[in-house]
């Protein structure tokens, strides 16, 4: 087994105009599909939720506030997930709630 990072990219969607019964469908949606992973085993490690704001530091030491929102992706958040090759790892990043709200699951292997 392999483990494998699936970042999760959000669109630039606005949750806020959600009402608390959708957002709460949501958050369900999110744990019965990282439950139903844990439960083959798969899971290496817990959901790591990013928070939208932060820095970002370039060359020269040049600090900027961001990301940006305008750049119409963020990347939300992360799990680790033991595979035996990327296509495992790929069949398992089907079904992620980012993607029903216009979002993409990244898929990458992790070197060890």
């Amino acid at each position: 087994m392999k483990d494998f990072a699936l970042l999760f990219r959000q669109a630039n969607f606005d949750y806020s105009k959600e009402s608390p019964k959708e957002m709460e469908s949501r958050v369900q949606k999110w744990k019965d599909w990282i439950s139903n992973i844990a439960s083959q085993g798969k899971l290496a490690n817990a959901a790591t939720r990013l928070v939208p704001e932060g820095r970002v530091l370039k060359a020269g030491g040049v600090i900027t506030d961001g990301p940006f929102v305008e750049i119409r992706e963020l990347l939300g958040g992360l799990i680790v997930v033991k595979a035996e090759d990327l296509d495992e790892a790929t069949t398992l990043a089907h079904g992620c709630p980012v993607i029903d709200s216009g979002g993409s699951v990244e898929i990458r292997p992790i070197y060890v």
